[in-house]
């Protein structure tokens, strides 16, 4: 049984100098090739599922699927709930079996998300499951959450003031960095996360990483980062092999979706153990 606990797997690749592989799925396909990466790399996984996943396959079909992938491999993985602004959601998962959730209190006023903020770990903590905290916003939207607007933002001292009074177990910062494709290049924050690491234990998550280099990604787990994000490059890999597969079908006039899922299996797999390779989980878990 390798079903791990997220902050665990966070909080070790801390103290030990990489970054945990967090990788957002769409649906069993992807949830399945995900592990199977993370199996052939040795890497320790965080499975994530977006508010709108959940909704879409339902949160008791995704914790059965992921209960029999992740019993099945030898390395340790974990279940997330990425950026929730709907705490009737983070109750729902909480029921099935997900080991942690990021609230995100990114659209409300300091004080509102300070005091959900502190009622959301209550009621996490009391079951055992993590709480990643977003309070001031990271630029750009993915699944439907977010903002291309900066709305929020807040010195280090207080978003640290913040998760010592309500007990959040992770931090997710603003970094420089966006959700999506990146249209511009981005002003990256490699010292934030350095100063966070000295005024807190708590690990940070790197959001929106898809778009960056391999040094920059190195820079960051240097300065401290051990958990970052990746969905938009993983969401390309799947739809370009499913784009690829059926204008290869039009050309034969074979159509076999079995085949497709192979393919799309085939390039999420290699998109994930690229990032493996990247942020330094590669055999973390052997």
């Amino acid at each position: 049984m390798t079903i791990a606990k997220t902050v665990d797997l966070v909080r070790a690749a801390r103290q030990a100098g990489y970054a945990v592989p967090a990788v957002n799925i769409v649906d069993d396909l992807s949830m399945r090739a995900i592990i199977a990466a993370a199996e052939q790399a040795q890497s320790p996984i965080i499975i994530q599922t977006s508010v709108k996943t959940v909704k879409s396959m339902g949160a008791e079909i995704i914790s059965g699927i992921f209960q029999h992938a992740a019993s099945n491999v030898s390395v340790p993985v974990a279940l997330h709930l990425d950026h929730c602004p709907d705490r009737a959601v983070i109750t729902q998962v909480i029921r099935h079996g997900w080991s942690s959730v990021l609230f995100d209190a990114s659209d409300r006023p300091l004080q509102q998300a300070w005091d959900e903020t502190r009622e959301v770990v209550a009621e996490c903590h009391a079951a055992g499951v993590g709480v990643e905290s977003e309070i001031e916003n990271i630029v750009g939207v993915e699944d439907g959450v977010g903002s291309d607007e900066a709305t929020h933002s807040y010195s280090n001292a207080k978003l640290v003031e913040v998760a010592q009074d309500t007990g959040t177990d992770l931090l997710a910062p603003a970094l420089g960095t966006a959700h999506g494709l990146y249209k511009a290049s981005p002003v990256l924050q490699y010292d934030r996360v350095a100063e966070l690491g000295r005024l807190t234990d708590k690990p940070v998550v790197l959001h929106g990483g898809t778009g960056l280099s391999p040094e920059d990604f190195q820079r960051f787990i240097d300065n401290g980062v051990a958990k970052i994000n990746i969905s938009t490059t993983v969401k390309l890999a799947y739809m370009h092999a499913a784009r690829d597969h059926i204008a290869k079908a039009e050309q034969t006039g074979k159509w076999e979706p079995v085949k497709m899922f192979d393919d799309i299996n085939a390039a999420v797999q290699a998109t994930v153990i690229e990032h493996i390779g990247e942020f330094g989980s590669k055999g973390a878990a052997a």
